[in-house]
């Protein structure tokens, strides 16, 4: 159970995510496919002035700073068709739309990630200890996964909106 000081620093956390997502969000840059399929290119190495041309505010706010993004602010939230959730740093596959299915949270919500595709570590920002996920290529924060999900795996990865793209199949 939360004290009333985790409960605050909690709300405050909110406050000021919601505050930086509604006034950082920009126009996104184009996505160079060329870069993404270059293998050469040492995507955990690039520097914070080149992923702040590659990214938007908002995308450079989640996926560089671990940031989080305002809960039903993503139109990923309600995409229904079948394709492909990538990383949008680097364009890895990440989930699958068989994977996807409706949490109830407000963000994009998986059970099951692309094999070697998502890369765990453990959290304590908010007090309680949680676990992150990244992408397994560019090390771009995408969400946290929690032991609350469906079956198969049991697990609902909670992944910000903004730090994905959708490839319809």
């Amino acid at each position: 159970m939360l004290n009333r000081r985790q409960i605050g620093l909690s709300m405050l956390a909110g406050i000021g995510v919601l505050a930086y997502t509604q006034t950082k969000i920009s126009a996104k840059p184009t996505l160079n496919t060329e870069d993404i399929m270059d293998t050469n290119i040492d995507w955990k190495h690039i520097k914070k002035s080149e992923w702040k041309d590659r990214l938007d505010d908002a995308e450079f706010y989640v996926l560089r700073k671990e940031g989080t993004e305002r809960s039903f602010s993503s139109a990923l939230n309600a995409e229904k068709r079948a394709g492909t959730f990538v990383c949008a740093g680097c364009a890895l596959p990440l989930f699958t739309s068989e994977t996807k299915f409706e949490s109830g949270t407000g963000w994009p919500s998986f059970h099951t990630p692309i094999t070697n595709n998502v890369e765990t570590k453990r959290d304590f920002k908010l007090v309680l200890p949680r676990t992150e996920y990244h992408c397994a290529r560019c090390g771009g924060h995408q969400g946290h996964v929690f032991k609350d999900g469906p079956k198969p795996s049991g697990l609902r990865y909670c992944n910000n909106g903004v730090a994905l793209d959708f490839v319809p199949t």
